[in-house]
Order: C-alpha cells, then sequence, then structure tokens
C-alpha cells in the first residue's frame, strides 16, 4: 500500500468547540468545515492535518461510534518550552510538565476538552541506556 497521506480524526460530541480548540491553541486553520465534520491544516506545514467528525454522524459505523479515548497525540516542535509557556498562559490542563526525558525527548501532555491527551515534543540525545535502544539513523537528537 502506498499511502498518499495521513491524519487522525479525532471523533467528539463537540465539532465546533474542538475545532476552536485547536485553531486557537495549536494554530490549525480549517480546509474544510461543516456541523459533522472539519479538516484542519497547520498554517506552519501543510503536511499537518487532523481531521475532526462527529462520532454519531452517519458516515462512522454504528460500532465505532462515540468519542477518541485511549489516545495520545504527538506534535513534534522546533521549541517545546514557548508552546509550554503559551499553553499555560492559556489556562490548559498540565498533565504532564516540561521535562527531559532520558529516551530522547523534551516535552509536556496536555489533553484537548475531549480529553485527547497531546504531548508536545521535541526530539534530544537520550542518554546512553536508551541510545542502543534506537536503531540506525533513528537516533533522537
Amino acid at each position: 500500500m502506498k499511502s498518499t497521506s495521513y491524519y487522525p480524526v479525532l471523533m467528539t460530541d463537540d465539532v465546533a468547540g474542538t475545532k476552536a480548540f485547536y485553531v486557537e491553541h495549536f494554530g490549525f486553520m480549517p480546509l474544510f468545515d461543516s456541523d459533522w465534520y472539519v479538516h484542519l491544516q497547520s498554517q506552519e506545514d501543510t503536511s499537518v492535518n487532523l481531521g475532526i467528525v462527529d462520532g454519531n454522524h452517519e458516515t462512522v459505523p454504528p460500532q465505532g461510534r462515540g468519542k477518541a479515548s485511549g489516545l495520545l497525540i504527538n506534535f513534534e516542535v522546533e521549541d517545546p518550552d514557548a508552546v509550554y509557556r503559551r499553553v499555560v498562559d492559556a489556562g490548559l490542563p498540565i498533565l504532564r510538565t516540561l521535562r527531559d526525558e532520558p529516551f530522547g525527548q523534551r516535552h509536556f501532555i496536555t489533553c484537548d476538552p475531549n480529553g485527547v491527551l497531546i504531548d508536545v515534543i521535541k526530539p534530544i540525545a537520550p542518554s546512553a541506556e536508551f541510545e542502543a535502544q534506537y536503531s540506525g539513523g533513528a537516533q533522537a537528537g
């Protein structure tokens, strides 16, 4: 299979509110905007996209309807410290404070209004313990 694009689609019962959250706090803009589905694109990188769908819409098969759960989405950024300050100033919940992890990330975790976890990360050099777990050129930092 040759994919031409890949992006998550979050199921919610508040499409408009979820759209507003990602537009205001993470720099997205709507490319398609209806009451049951919104397609968002990063204003800084057109390859970064996010969909939002009404989890009870007829296009979602009955066995899959509902809200997103058990989901963590990552935004890899150049300056997580600046994003952290902006998110804290906006009053968003901080579930994991900004920190350097030995596995090779500087990051923090917040969440959207649906409870979807958002991990804002920057790869950094891993500790010697974790360095051996990276394969070839996949090493962070």
